[in-house]
């Protein structure tokens, strides 16, 4: 029996999606509610669930492809009977981040007697090798690891997360088997290439038991009851929930499941953490061990991430290289207000997303660009490099710091495109899924500090960028207008610029560009 995969509905007013990635692919066996591949919207991100058990047929709808709701994504052939026998010669090519070992035979003797026969039996030894870390980047921190020895695990199903100074990196399984060992323990460093732990395939490897079980007598039940729980396709978490429930320290006990079955899905977890949150005070009336007397007692010392690291040096070279300087002004936003409260229900009705401010600066930006180019510059050794096109970077907080998206070719965008582009890129970055690709080129930055209440502040270079525009908080102010006191909503912006190639004239024609498209948004329009 064959059974149609479609695309699931969107949400309110979201009517197409784009297929990011499959994790299976054809002649692949699913289990029911496995999750199949993932769509991204310009606002959320959707996991599309198996609807049954047996082998994926046909991918309709590749990665990067743009569908409707209810289009048809993929076929499933219904039934285990109809799963092909090459399954291992299927997912050692499609999971990059692994190279397979020499297999290991084993080879019992034919006059031992079978109960001592090795439960592994045609299994094969598979290292999970670093995955290709991105351009410039070597080695990386073992953050979690979300499977142990002894466990089982499914092809493609998530084994550990590395933390890189820009990006966090996910190891998938390339076969479904059991985790032999494990080589690097989290908190070490480890380098592009290098071996993290052993898979071992095969039926016989599924039943190997856990080195260390708390109830011994219990050792020869354990296996099969994980084994069970690992396979058990009707209640198989969403991806996104095991990470974020590993992330935030909660146990399956902890999650109630609204999925399909009882599945537990990201906002499952977000309300678990949120209740966990809440019941925190009374949790401190628990009892629990003394904590020791004095300074010890009020200081905690915790490493640094490896992007924040990455943050406090490229931010402390930024400022010992660039000859930083930083000039000010202010606009009157009551313009792009009004304008925005006009258009927005017309504008989300159309394009399915909000209309924001970031449109409107990051249009401002590329018209002021264009007038002084020396601020979308940057300097190579003795050379000035001009850009003649505009990445723009929009820098977003996230739980790990500071990250900076780049727009690419936000010169030729429209303000829906602009809007799509930074949405899709500031839900990548609090998801952590933003890849090397995502944070490279920027030629131009836009920093909001506004959004946490800031009244002015002075933004420090993105190197090697010669501008960053920092933006800030609307308030209403009293201003003289016409001769006579009016309250207007104003806000202070900051422009930080490499004094070594932008002079000052140059800098404040570019701020004075910014305020006068702000403040008459026509002059975009009419490019003037």
């Amino acid at each position: 029996m064959t059974i149609e995969v479609k695309v699931p509905t969107l949400g309110e007013s979201v009517t197409e999606a784009t297929v990011a990635t499959w994790f299976k692919q054809p002649g692949d066996t699913v289990a029911v509610d496995e999750m199949l591949c993932e769509l991204e919207t310009d606002k959320v991100t959707v996991e599309v669930p198996s609807p049954a058990a047996g082998t994926l047929g046909e991918i309709v709808a590749a990665e990067g492809e743009t569908v409707g709701v209810d289009a048809l994504l993929a076929t499933i052939s219904e039934g285990e009977g109809e799963a092909p026998a090459p399954k291992a010669e299927k997912s050692a090519p499609k999971a990059e981040p692994v190279e397979k070992a020499e297999p290991v035979e084993v080879k019992p003797d034919v006059n031992t007697d079978p109960g001592n026969a090795p439960a592994d039996t045609g299994g094969e030894a598979i290292d999970i090798m670093v995955p290709a870390l991105g351009e410039s980047v070597t080695e990386a921190t073992v953050a979690t690891w979300f499977k142990q020895p002894g466990e089982t695990v499914s092809v493609d199903e998530m084994l550990c997360e590395l933390e890189t100074d820009k990006v966090s990196v996910e190891v998938p399984s390339p076969a479904a088997g059991t985790l032999t060992e494990i080589l690097a323990q989290e908190g070490e460093t480890v380098a592009a290439g290098s071996k993290l732990a052993l898979l071992t395939t095969g039926a016989g490897a599924i039943a190997t038991p856990k080195p260390a079980s708390p109830e011994p007598g219990s050792d020869a039940g354990k296996p099969e009851a994980k084994a069970g729980d690992a396979a058990r396709g009707d209640v198989e978490n969403a991806p996104s929930a095991k990470k974020m429930m590993a992330e935030m320290g909660l146990s399956d006990a902890q999650v109630k499941g609204t999925g399909r079955d009882g599945r537990v899905m990201k906002e499952d977890v977000l309300k678990a953490g949120s209740a966990a949150k809440s019941t925190a005070p009374d949790a401190k009336q628990a009892p629990r061990a003394p904590t020791p007397a004095g300074d010890d007692a009020r200081e905690e010392r915790v490493k640094m991430t490896r992007l924040r690291q990455t943050i406090a040096k490229r931010l402390k070279d930024s400022q010992n290289t660039a000859a930083m300087l930083t000039t000010y002004n202010e606009v009157d936003m009551g313009a792009v207000m009004d304008l925005r409260s006009e258009y927005k229900d017309l504008f989300l009705k159309k394009h399915g997303v909000k209309l924001g401010f970031m449109s409107f600066f990051t249009k401002a930006c590329v018209h002021a660009l264009r007038e002084v180019p020396e601020v979308n510059a940057e300097i190579d050794g003795t050379d000035v490099v001009y850009k003649h096109f505009v990445h723009m970077g929009i820098a977003a907080g996230t739980p790990q710091g500071l990250v900076v998206p780049v727009i690419h070719d936000a010169d030729q965008m429209s303000f829906a495109e602009i809007e799509k582009a930074i949405a899709e890129k500031g839900a990548a970055a609090r998801d952590g899924k933003l890849s090397m690709a995502d944070m490279q080129g920027g030629t131009f930055t836009i920093s909001n500090g506004g959004v946490y209440g800031s009244l002015m502040s002075s933004p420090i270079l993105n190197p090697p960028q010669s501008g960053i525009l920092g933006m800030h908080k609307i308030q209403d102010r009293p201003m003289v207008v016409g001769g006579e006191i009016v309250i207007r909503p104003m806000m202070y912006l900051a422009l930080s610029y490499d004094h070594r190639i932008v002079d000052g004239k140059g800098a404040v024609t570019f701020l004075v560009r910014v305020k006068e498209a702000l403040e008459d948004p026509r002059r975009l329009v009419m490019d003037l």
